[in-house]
């Protein structure tokens, strides 16, 4: 099996290349990634908890899905397969904000991404992937912030950025 490619960026989020994701990860290359945050009608975060099988941040919890578009595929359109393969859902998402952190990570691997963050409505639990997801649980903002606040380690660099960026 091929690893998978992603696709490097510039600080204004132009294309300049792919390269596979691990090598990617390794030399803490610029590379385009999307966050998806769905809300129920009570305005509840669905967060999931990253597999354990994860290289990096592994059973951390996090916004609903995070991923990487493939080569020559549109962001919108990645976000929307993803959510389909982690979660098992299909919604309406709207693009948000986006921004550009990095975080080294205790494994040598950093994460140095221009982040797309897509919001989306449904009352439906996930169906999720054990491959990608240990578990799944719905909170109102304000409880998020508060465990946040309570244990910021359990949660992904990326997701408290853009709980900020965006809410």
């Amino acid at each position: 099996m091929q690893e998978e490619k992603v696709i490097l960026v510039d600080e204004h989020d132009k294309p300049i290349g792919t390269m596979g994701k691990l090598e990617v990860h390794q030399k803490g290359l610029l590379h385009r990634a999307f966050s998806i945050f769905i809300f129920n009608d009570k305005g509840e975060l669905l967060l999931q908890k990253r597999a354990l099988s994860k290289y990096h941040s592994a059973g951390l919890w996090t916004n609903t899905c995070c991923s990487h578009p493939k080569p020559n595929e549109e962001t919108l359109a990645a976000a929307n397969r993803r959510l389909k393969e982690e979660m098992g859902m299909d919604t309406i998402l709207i693009h948000k904000t986006s921004f550009i952190y990095k975080t080294p990570f205790d494994n040598g691997l950093t994460e140095h991404e221009f982040d797309h963050v897509f919001i989306g409505q449904s009352n439906e639990n996930p169906i999720i992937n054990p491959e990608e997801v240990d578990s799944f649980k719905w909170l109102s903002l304000e409880k998020v912030k508060e465990e946040i606040k309570k244990d910021p380690n359990v949660f992904t660099s990326w997701f408290k950025i853009a709980l900020q960026k965006a809410f």
